[in-house]
Order: C-alpha cells, then sequence, then structure tokens
C-alpha cells in the first residue's frame, strides 16, 4: 500500500469509532477530513474510505473484515485519498482489491489474509535500468517521455512527466534505479513553490479521478478478437465498451480468456470482481502457463490480474473497479492499446447494493442505490481512443492509447430486464446476449445473434482494410439469420410442410452459418483463433452458396438435388483451414462450388 495510507504522519488528527454496522463505521472527531480520504481503523490500523460527511460524523467505508473492531477504538486521517502506485513491475503481478500483491501478502499471513497488513503494491528490491530520452537543459511538459525501462520482453515502461508537472530538466541519468529513487529533476516555471520536481520511476494517482488526456478521438477501428461472431457481426472498437451478460454456465468467463488471450491489444487489465474462488484459481493457475501468440512470451508478461473473490470483503470489491481501470488508463498514456476484463459487474453492483442498506440510503429498484446508473456510467465512460498528454514526437505525431472495456454481467436467472443489464446496456456501445439455450445445445460462444448489437460504425475500416463488399455481405447474412428466426416460428405453429422450397432453403443456409460460421471451438488449435480476412472469405462462400442455391430454385432446381451437392460437406470444413492458406483454399471451394451449379445449368447469380 502506499505510505501515506499505512504509515500515516504523528501530526494527523485522531478520531474515535461511534457507531458499527458491518463494513461501515460511523466516526467522530475527524472534522478536517475529506470525502474518499484513507484513514485507518481501529487498533488494526484497518483501511478504510470516507463515503459521508455529516455535521457530527464521518460515515467510512471499511475494506476489511471489521469482527471485533468495538466502539471507542481510533480511527487515524491519511490525508490522501485511495491511490494506485503506478510504475515498473505492475505487469505479472497479482492484486487485491486494493492493490495490495497478494503473493508478498501470502509470505506474511498463509492461505488467508490477516487483517491490517498491508505490502507495497511494487518490487522495491528490484533495479530497473532507466534509459533517458531527453537531455539535461530540454523544456519538458505533462506526458512528455523522459526515458524507458524494458518492464517485461514485450511491453516498454515509459516513464512520463506527471500530470500538473512542466519546466526544464537538470538532472537525468541512466543507471539501474530502485522505484522510488529519483532519476531526474525538473525545475519548474518561473513563480511556482516548489525549487524542482523529483521524479521516481513510480507515480501515484487517485483511483476515482480520471487520469487526463490531450483529446478524445472517435472509435474508428475495431478490436480484432479472433471470434467470428464478434468480428464479423457484431464488433466493439478500439477505446469501446461491451456488456456479455449471461447466465450460469453460458460460457462468460471462457469469452473473457479468449478475449485476453487473442486480441490485439498490447496490456491486459483482469478484475475478478466478486467471482467465485475456483473461477479465480483456474485464472491464476491458468495465465502463468499460456502462450501469448503475438510474441511467444508467457500471457502473464502483458498481464496484470486483481482478485476480490466472492468470500473477500465485500467493501473492497468496489474499489477493484476502479484500481484497474486506473492501471489502464497509465498504460493507455504510454500508448498503448489496453483491455480491460471486468468479472463481473454484477458482483460490483451487489456490493453497492450491501453498502448502500448499510448506510440507510432509500433503495432503487431490485434495492440496488439510486446512484446505481451513475456509477456504471461513470465506469464504462474512463474507456476510449485519446490523444495522450505530451508533446509531438520527432515525426510531429502525438502518442495514441486506447482503453476497451468489456464487463461481463451475471443477471439472476438469466433475466436481462433486470438492473445492472439494462443500465449497463445504456452506456456500453456493444452488447453480446449470451443464451441459455445455445449453451445447453453445445453451440459456442453462445452469443444470441438475435439480441446482440453494435453500436460502432466500423464500415469505413472493414471496407478499406478487408474488402469493399463488407458492410453488404454482413448485412445479408444478419437478414438471413432473421428470417430464420420468423420461420422457425411458422415451423412450430404448423410444421415443416407448411415451407414453400425457397424459404426451406433459407433454413438450410441459415444452418450452415450458425454451424460452419458462428460456432467456434475454444479448444481447438486452428479454430480457436480466426484472422478477419478468413472470416470474410469463410462468410463469402456461404452466402455466395446462397445466391446461387436462389437462381437454382428460380429455375426449377429441386431443393433435395442441391443439398445432396458433395460440396456442402466441404463448406462444413471450413474451420480446419489453417490461417495461412485459408484465403486460397477458401477460392479455390468457391470455384467449385460454382462448378457443382454450373451442371444444374445454372450460370448466373445474384
Amino acid at each position: 500500500m502506499n505510505q501515506a495510507l499505512t504509515h500515516a504522519p504523528e501530526a494527523q488528527p485522531t478520531g474515535v469509532i461511534v457507531r458499527i454496522s458491518g463494513p461501515v463505521v460511523g466516526v467522530s472527531g475527524l472534522e478536517s477530513v475529506r470525502l474518499y480520504d484513507v484513514v485507518l481503523v481501529g487498533e488494526l490500523g484497518l483501511v478504510g474510505e470516507v463515503i459521508r460527511l455529516t455535521s457530527d460524523q464521518a460515515i467510512i467505508q471499511v475494506y476489511e473484515n471489521t469482527d471485533g473492531v468495538h466502539v471507542g477504538e481510533p480511527v487515524q486521517m491519511s490525508g490522501a485519498p485511495l491511490v494506485a502506485h503506478l510504475g515498473p513491475g505492475l505487469l505479472g503481478s497479482v492484486y487485491d482489491g486494493l492493490q495490495r500483491p497478494l503473493e508478498s501478502l501470502a509470505k506474511k499471513s498463509g492461505f488467508y489474509i490477516h487483517r491490517g497488513l498491508s505490502a507495497s503494491p511494487l518490487p522495491g528490491d528490484i533495479r530497473w535500468h532507466f534509459t533517458p530520452r531527453v537531455a539535461p537543459g530540454e523544456r519538458v511538459g505533462a506526458g512528455d517521455l523522459l526515458g524507458e525501462v524494458q518492464e517485461s520482453k514485450t511491453i516498454v515502461h515509459r516513464i512520463l512527466v506527471a500530470p500538473g508537472q512542466a519546466g526544464r530538466v537538470l538532472e537525468i541519468r541512466e543507471a539501474d534505479f530502485q522505484i522510488d529513487e529519483v532519476v531526474a529533476l525538473i525545475e519548474p516555471e518561473a513563480n511556482h513553490r516548489k525549487s524542482h520536481y523529483e521524479v521516481t520511476l513510480c507515480q501515484r494517482w487517485p483511483v476515482r479521478q480520471p487520469r487526463p488526456v490531450h483529446a478524445r478521438l472517435p472509435p474508428r477501428e475495431p478490436l480484432m478478437t479472433g471470434t467470428r461472431i464478434i468480428d464479423v457481426l457484431f464488433p466493439v472498437a478500439k477505446g469501446g465498451s461491451a456488456i456479455i451478460p449471461g447466465g450460469f454456465g453460458t460460457g462468460k468467463t471462457v469469452a473473457e480468456h479468449s478475449l485476453a488471450r487473442w486480441s490485439d491489444i498490447d496490456v491486459v487489465i483482469y478484475v475478478g470482481c466478486g467471482e467465485r474462488g475456483n473461477e479465480m484459481t483456474d485464472v491464476l493457475e491458468e495465465f502463468p502457463t499460456l502462450e501469448d501468440p503475438r510474441t511467444g512470451a508467457p500471457l502473464i508478461e502483458r498481464t496484470v490480474l486483481i482478485a476480490n473473490t466472492s468470500n473477500m470483503p465485500v467493501a473492497a470489491r468496489e474499489a477493484s473497479i476502479y484500481t484497474g481501470v486506473t492501471i489502464a488508463e497509465y498504460y493507455r498514456d504510454m500508448g498503448y492499446d489496453v483491455l480491460l476484463l471486468a468479472d463481473s459487474t454484477s458482483r460490483w453492483g451487489e456490493a453497492l447494493r450491501e453498502i448502500s442498506g448499510r448506510l440507510e440510503e432509500m433503495p432503487g429498484e431490485e434495492g440496488y442505490p439510486a446512484y446505481l446508473a451513475a456509477r456504471l456510467a461513470e465506469f464504462y465512460e474512463r474507456s476510449g481512443r485519446v490523444l495522450c498528454l505530451g508533446s509531438e514526437d520527432r515525426q510531429g505525431k502525438h502518442r495514441t492509447g486506447s482503453v476497451t472495456v468489456v464487463g461481463a454481467v451475471s443477471p439472476p436467472g438469466g433475466d436481462f430486464s433486470e438492473p445492472i443489464t439494462q443500465n449497463s446496456m445504456r452506456v456500453a456501445g456493444t452488447f453480446w446476449a449470451l443464451d441459455y439455450d445455445l449453451s445447453r445445445r453445445r453451440h459456442f460462444p453462445a452469443i444470441n445473434w438475435t439480441n446482440s448489437y453494435s453500436l460502432y460504425d466500423l464500415g469505413d475500416w472493414y471496407a478499406g482494410k478487408v474488402a469493399n463488399d463488407w458492410s453488404t455481405l454482413t448485412g445479408e447474412a444478419k437478414a438471413l439469420l432473421q428470417r430464420e428466426v420468423e420461420l422457425l416460428e411458422i415451423v412450430r405453429l404448423v410444421g415443416p410442410d407448411a415451407l414453400a422450397e425457397v424459404q426451406r432453403a433459407v433454413l438450410g443456409v441459415a444452418r450452415m452459418l450458425r454451424e460452419d460460421f458462428l460456432q467456434q471451438l475454444a479448444h481447438d488449435e486452428v479454430d480457436r483463433y480466426c484472422t478477419v480476412d478468413k472470416a470474410y472469405w469463410m462468410l463469402k462462400t456461404i452466402m455466395d452458396f446462397y445466391r446461387r442455391t436462389q437462381a437454382a430454385l428460380e429455375v426449377g432446381i429441386p431443393l433435395a438435388k442441391i443439398l445432396a451437392l458433395p460440396v456442402i460437406a466441404d463448406i462444413a470444413r471450413m474451420k480446419e483451414y489453417p490461417v495461412d492458406q485459408a484465403e486460397i483454399k477458401l477460392q479455390t471451394l468457391m470455384e467449385r462450388i460454382r462448378l457443382s451449379f454450373e451442371e444444374f445449368g445454372v450460370r448466373e447469380h445474384g
């Protein structure tokens, strides 16, 4: 923890506990305390945060179990809000919701964390090699690059001038430094109260305060995930936001693991917010063994894990989201693309509800606090693609970075009308609705193509980078899947014999789309990742078959004869084509489809 939080100065005022209600504590005698300041509660020094101020009391949210704490114990002010420690050593670390390193705490207390324990979030015994990128005498401003540290094999940690600082570099040198050692001195502007700023490898930033940026940019580029239904039908923009709601067993956690491994981003922040301990254990055991497909290095080397499981104190669960997004913004400011995965925001909302109840606030829908929607909006709005603080580089370009936020939602009974899902839908740009019926049929990813949507207009990017007919092709595929839903309703009412051959052809090709394109095997060596180019040619192959089928039916070719074509089995094996051979093989397959229909005398289509 921050030294300011765990070892408060003696001069700070001390209050006295007058009321205790679970993790909510009333304290008198702290007249000078500020909202959201951190305090140390009781003889054990439990970390807490001021969440309400009245004329005679400060209401404290304690981030640890308050069992055994009694009225009359002292409460020490720290004079600072809850902050995140930002610097080399974040990647590969596992923290709790307050950014306490769980590995260090385990060495002190064993399997169960003792109350009141703290440890430095960043390793203080490692010396990092700092390479300056400016010289003494140069003028620098907030966000400017001072130097670099090789944090992992794949990530260069850029040491930047902190927001609010500017001036002339007095001293800077190349050497090996520990995290809190001074690497540079900056002389501030004239008439400043400080004689100089001391720059270390570490910054501290309040977790509830978004980090400043030069400008926010419109979302123009999709986040490539390697999952066909996402990349083709419901993409999320880099710097955008998405939610994955679904009931138990629909594949939320597996989907987020897949996003972490295969998305084209630089840094992953995974927040296990109120998840079951066994699921978080799987993450902690799996990530260090996974190979990063982009670099070949272990995936953990570009990942930060925040574990706040359901058996940990509920108040810290609320803080874990803010800790995660602050770390994400820090790497964004270096010019990296960051993916923040929150699993799950429902458990976070439950923590808000419990704290609100202990504060005796007026409950809103289903007992959630009235400010639930505002808190969710504040969180998702910290996503974005930005021009980072700092001067232009030698090529005249600003650094750009992004934070993409993906939140899992666990609605009770899979009911999407509950408040967390509904309020998340109002602010998130993409909605991936997981369907229990699909998961029961072993169709994964179980994203329902009828209920899901994306609000991002990325057609120009796809047209320029993939193919001109991208938007037309995906629009036809969505329309075909929607038409299938309508026809299946008719089949349920009157049976399949009531359908004309043209309608049965729609059902047949829609089944191809579902089983041969949308369905994807996460554990298959080839099919677990699909490039957007391969996905395009797969979709084009199926839609080409559909157009030729329509043309054949118009000239009187029986549907049974079309569905007996051997080429249909080849379409079902498209997933097995290796990425580097897929385009050639799929173009060859389309040629075989053309020849098969020409044998029927069908030469024109579409």
